[in-house]
């Protein structure tokens, strides 16, 4: 299944992708896509729905993020090798961990806005893993258990911001800096997710091209390695890493977003984004 939510930012409905690619409205069956909606029991009853017994939506309307309430935002950081020689940093022996801000989380084609104060815009294509049960201490060959699907998501980051401390947070997590979806795939959909093409272009350019099977720690390893350090609650997002081609990367001299800019990626079979880069509006106390 293709489960969404559309509609506008905070009265969001939710959604499921038909066969033909129409969008139809869930909300006579649940009131939302929340966490407690992503359980196996739950994901295998919606699935028994013939998506033309549903109303269809008209029009196209904005899909904001493919779940609702999500509790925690995870991010694992340099995990292809190609992308972490770009950056110039140590290739790690274990995955690195970060959290993005739930208040970042966008809809996939919502604008990217550049904080004020930015110099320095990222952008980075990552598969983004949906947990579906809770995890505490769940082994590799168990991991994929505990998934109720994946998503297309943009892990974009502020590289002054970033970089200032030791602590990433704060340069990943501003507004708007984490678009997901168009829509959570479930698991079955997905054969292996260690095989997914990734892209991502600036302009019509082509930025990133890359393949899940070059990541270092793989969908299996990241889940059990999370799940030792913190409890993994259904609606949790896990970010997997970019291939290379960020911004930062290029040389002789970086590339920046800036406003004005399109940016447009996706990954094989989870669908595409589509985000135009503006600036924060400031807001003048008189």
């Amino acid at each position: 299944m293709k489960l969404c939510r559309y509609g506008h930012i905070g009265k969001e409905r939710p959604g499921l992708i038909g066969p033909d690619g129409e969008l139809r409205d869930l909300s006579g069956v649940i009131t939302d896509l929340t966490p407690e909606q992503l359980c196996p029991d739950k994901l295998a009853a919606l699935a028994k729905i013939d998506p033309r017994s549903l109303p269809l939506v008209e029009g196209t309307p904005r899909l904001g993020a493919p779940v609702h309430h999500i509790g925690k935002f995870i991010a694992i950081g340099l995990n292809y090798r190609d992308h972490a020689e770009e950056a110039g940093l140590s290739i790690p022996t274990e995955p690195i961990i970060f959290m993005k801000a739930t208040s970042c989380i966008s809809g996939h084609d919502d604008d990217i806005i550049a904080p004020i104060g930015s110099t320095k815009l990222d952008w980075e294509v990552e598969l983004g893993i949906i947990i579906g049960s809770q995890a505490r201490h769940v082994s590799e060959a168990d991991a994929l258990d505990y998934v109720a699907g994946y998503c297309v998501a943009n892990d974009v980051s502020e590289r002054a911001f970033q970089f200032q401390s030791s602590q990433w947070d704060k340069g990943k997590g501003c507004d708007s800096f984490g678009p997901l979806g168009p829509w959570l795939v479930t698991k079955d959909e997905v054969n292996d997710p260690q095989n997914l093409d990734l892209w991502l272009d600036v302009n019509g350019k082509r930025m990133q091209t890359g393949n899940t099977a070059k990541m270092i720690f793989s969908v299996r390893q990241i889940i059990s390695y999370c799940s030792r350090f913190m409890t993994l609650q259904p609606g949790d997002v896990i970010i997997t890493g970019t291939p290379p081609g960020v911004g930062m990367g290029f040389k002789p001299e970086p590339v920046w977003l800036k406003p004005g800019d399109i940016v447009e990626l996706g990954i094989a079979g989870l669908g595409s984004q589509r985000q135009h880069v503006v600036a924060m509006a400031v807001v003048v106390h008189g």
